[in-house]
């Protein structure tokens, strides 16, 4: 959700530079949250393959509410900046709950 992504950002300079072949990440989510396709298309385009280790065998609506469990926790930190843990808490609750 950050903008401000210094690791993506120089993994994104090294491949421009085409001083890397290939990208390993464990899981997709762990390259970026939201459009892994659009990144992986960049990096083809340098010429870096991107390998994920394991494949998550979630279905679609468990992504899409993990996704939105993962925006609320963004925003709430804003909003709520001192509060942001009793947020968390909640949230983390609901997940068990659901």
């Amino acid at each position: 959700m950050k903008e401000d992504r210094g690791g993506l950002k120089k993994l994104i300079e090294l491949a421009k530079r085409r001083q890397i072949d290939a990208v390993v990440v464990a899981y997709k989510d762990r390259l970026t949250r939201f459009g892994f396709e659009y990144l992986v298309e960049l990096f083809k385009a340098y010429g870096v393959n991107v390998v994920v280790a394991f494949q998550d065998d979630k279905d679609h609506t468990q992504e899409l509410v993990e996704d939105f469990v993962e925006i609320v926790k963004s925003f709430a930190s804003r909003i709520y900046g001192q509060e942001y843990e009793k947020v968390v808490k909640c949230v983390e609750n609901v997940e068990k709950d659901g």
